[in-house]
């Protein structure tokens, strides 16, 4: 029987940096659901589609044949066979991305793809929506957060840090329209899950954070 770990938050909250190397101390297989999104958004992109244009959205997403696999420890997202790493975190991508994911038909694509994943492997997904609509079933669920000042200086330093320009007021407004779109969204918004544990990260280390979780999952595990 398999055992599922979903984690929830806004963007720049670091779930995915968390959930891959809790995947690795654990020993689970990561899925990551955002690559996937963004796997869409890239195809939908390179379509012509505007990311207002919903009805041409869920007509075309189901062009896209989406899979995730790991080289050497790498993982790799497939678009209709195609490595799309290198194009998963443009800011084109991630501006549609974040309005795909809102249409109906974009995520239905890919809910049973991961919940097939889920029933069969002991799997870490992290999203907007695992606890809550994804995997409610999941054995562990964690709501991982931070205040938007704290996540647009992490993203800030993060663009610097790789010799890119940033302006740490433009990311802060591209945070704070972020998470009103995604909590207030009509299909599967983002919200923490009744049964979901509440770690908010703004001064906490990685490494504490991983420590938190990997506890909770012991826990849960002895149960």
């Amino acid at each position: 029987m398999s055992f599922n770990i979903a984690i929830d938050g806004p963007a720049g909250a670091g779930k995915s940096t968390i959930a891959r190397k809790a995947a690795e101390a654990l020993g689970f297989t990561y899925v990551d659901t955002g690559a996937m999104y963004r796997a869409i958004a890239c195809y939908l992109f390179e379509q012509g589609i505007a990311p207002e244009d919903t009805a041409a959205i869920a007509s075309a997403c189901t062009g896209a044949d989406i899979s995730i696999r790991y080289e050497n420890g790498e993982q790799i997202v497939l678009l209709n066979g195609v490595n799309v790493n290198d194009k998963l975190r443009t800011e084109e991508v991630s501006a549609m991305a974040s309005c795909s994911s809102a249409v109906a038909e974009v995520r239905q694509h890919l809910l049973e793809l991961q919940r097939s994943l889920a029933r069969t492997q002991n799997v870490i997904m992290d999203g907007r929506d695992i606890g809550t609509t994804v995997l409610p079933d999941a054995d562990v669920k964690i709501y991982l957060t931070a205040s938007s000042e704290i996540r647009a200086k992490r993203r800030y330093d993060e663009y610097i840090s790789k010799g890119q320009e940033a302006d740490y007021d433009e990311i802060l407004a591209e945070i704070n329209e972020r998470d009103e779109r995604d909590m207030n969204r009509e299909v599967s918004p983002l919200r923490q899950a009744d049964d979901a544990i509440l770690i908010d990260s703004s001064y906490m280390t990685p490494e504490e954070v991983l420590d938190a979780i990997c506890k909770l999952v012991k826990e849960k595990e002895k149960e």
